[in-house]
């Protein structure tokens, strides 16, 4: 009799989760109802489907199911694979606590107002995505070259092509600097940075030769191309969730004539919650910090050495 009623609630929670996990970002919003109750509610689902006995085998349900549930969106083209593995760490374990409550809640008579809660959850959860704040954070990278300030800032306002990248991570889609270009000088000048995704746009602000070059940033490139079965997907957060708001080059004299050059990026992105996903943007920004810095330092040191006069 237990059984024979559960199964429609079970079908229709399903329903209702994969609906809300569809709809969710179509409508941009990529914070805690998706990332957190989703994933939770998905794994204790997955545990009340399989009868799980134990706690562990509960949890390990659960786990199971917010894997699944990330590779049906690979599998139907709404995502692709380079996010599905970004948003596993979270998945995983959340999915596998939705297993672990589930099996409390049975085990403990307290269905009714576990499900209460869990109704609740949801609104509060819509509620801090609509007004959570987007704080500005800001990448800083460093490198020291044997070169004079004089030289390094050339090579700094614009640097000929980088050679095809090496990092296997760039390789997976994720976008690389190629080249960079300047039109003016002084504030006025417009700066271009050209990614494997599309153009940076950055209007100077600050031109300080040869010591400080900060710009804005008025157009951002997507973030990476994503991979799928499907070849391109275009899901809403490539567009408009990582921005760079501006970035700057400072450089300082050191001794034997050598400079210190530091990069920097300020930027926002609106996918909650923040701190995790900060984790993979600063990585993916200081990356792309270290190429730069890298050419810049190969273009300005091959500059400042001595040719031979054979």
């Amino acid at each position: 009799m237990r059984s024979t009623i559960l199964r429609p609630s079970v079908f229709a929670g399903a329903v209702f989760l994969l609906a809300l996990a569809f709809l969710l970002p179509q409508s941009g919003l990529y914070g805690l109802s998706l990332f957190a109750f989703v994933p939770i509610a998905v794994g204790g689902l997955g545990a009340v489907v399989v009868g799980a006995k134990t706690e562990k085998s509960a949890t390990l349900a659960g786990a199971l199911s917010g894997f699944l549930g990330s590779l049906f969106f690979l599998a139907i083209g709404v995502e692709g694979l380079i996010c599905v593995v970004m948003v596993l760490p979270l998945v995983l374990p959340l999915g596998a606590i939705g297993g672990w409550l589930a099996y409390e809640m049975r085990e403990k008579k307290r269905t009714v107002t576990h499900s209460r809660f869990l109704m609740l959850a949801l609104p509060l959860s819509l509620a801090w995505d609509l007004n959570a704040p987007n704080p500005l954070f800001e990448v800083r990278s460093t490198m020291e070259i044997n070169a004079s300030p004089e030289v390094v800032w050339k090579n700094v306002v614009s640097f000929s092509d980088l050679p095809d990248p090496d990092e296997w991570y760039f390789k997976t889609g994720i976008a690389y600097p190629i080249r960079a270009r300047i039109e003016g000088s002084g504030p006025a000048a417009i700066r271009y940075c050209e990614f494997s995704t599309g153009d940076f746009v950055e209007p100077i602000e600050v031109w300080e030769e040869p010591t400080l070059l900060r710009f804005a940033v008025t157009r951002n490139a997507p973030p990476m191309q994503e991979w799928s079965p499907y070849g391109q997907v275009r899901p809403r957060h490539l567009h408009g969730y990582l921005v760079s708001e501006k970035g700057q080059f400072r450089l300082t004299r050191l001794a034997n004539n050598r400079t210190l050059l530091e990069g920097t990026t300020w930027y926002r992105h609106g996918l909650l919650p923040a701190q995790y996903w900060r984790l993979w943007s600063d990585a993916v920004i200081h990356r792309i910090h270290v190429r730069v810095l890298n050419h810049i330092k190969t273009l300005s040191e091959a500059e400042s050495t001595p040719r031979s006069l054979d």
